[in-house]
């Protein structure tokens, strides 16, 4: 998979998000979009979704050949603290509800999804009684055992203490491989392995 920038920026009525934003995102690499809270590191993210146009050049999608954006939720999988989850579902309703949509990772099911967060005595629970780091631990497994080509994780490890930090890298470390990530942080636990950095603020 492959995310090609050319001069992009994001704009918001008159004020500039960010601008001429050129670079190259590819599988088996991982990269992180910096920046403090406001600065428009989620902005870029939802641009690379496809969920936002830019306001000006160009973004194109390409595996073996080009993808067109209204196709391109297909091939992504996103984490973020403003995703909400549905409330009145159980926890396993809602990993067979998501699973609807989108195939496990190579040698997951629902069970060992379930392992994987820790969660089993919790599996008939409803998402509204988890707690905050309950439900993120919930949307970053989600995410990341899905089988798709692209991951995109945005504050990562909001609301999780430093045994679900921990957690957050372990799974990182299972099934971020060969994936092409982007993660949007200001904290360097979330992304001091990635291998190329990007500022927001150089784009301004």
């Amino acid at each position: 998979m492959h995310i090609s920038l050319e001069h992009i920026g994001r704009r918001f009525n008159k004020e500039w998000i960010f601008k001429n934003l050129s670079a190259e995102f590819s599988s088996g690499n991982s990269y992180a979009i910096l920046g403090p809270n406001g600065s428009g590191k989620s902005t870029l993210l939802s641009v690379l979704s496809g969920s936002l146009s830019p306001s000006e050049g160009k973004i194109t999608f390409s595996d073996t050949q080009e993808i067109p954006v209204e196709n391109i939720y297909r091939y992504i999988s996103l984490a973020a603290p403003y995703l909400e989850l549905v409330e009145t579902l159980t926890l396993k309703e809602l990993i067979d509800f998501h699973f609807k949509f989108k195939n496990f990772a190579a040698g997951l099911d629902a069970k060992k999804l379930i392992d994987i967060l820790g969660l089993e005595k919790a599996r008939n629970k409803e998402i509204k009684y988890f707690s905050s780091g309950m439900k993120q631990r919930t949307k970053l497994a989600l995410a990341c055992c899905t089988d798709t080509p692209i991951l995109f994780l945005d504050e990562p490890t909001s609301n999780l203490d430093v045994q679900g930090i921990n957690w957050y890298r372990d799974l990182i470390q299972n099934f971020g491989k060969d994936r092409l990530m982007i993660i949007g942080s200001n904290q360097i636990q979330e992304y001091d392995f990635c291998t190329t950095q990007i500022q927001i603020s150089d784009y301004k």
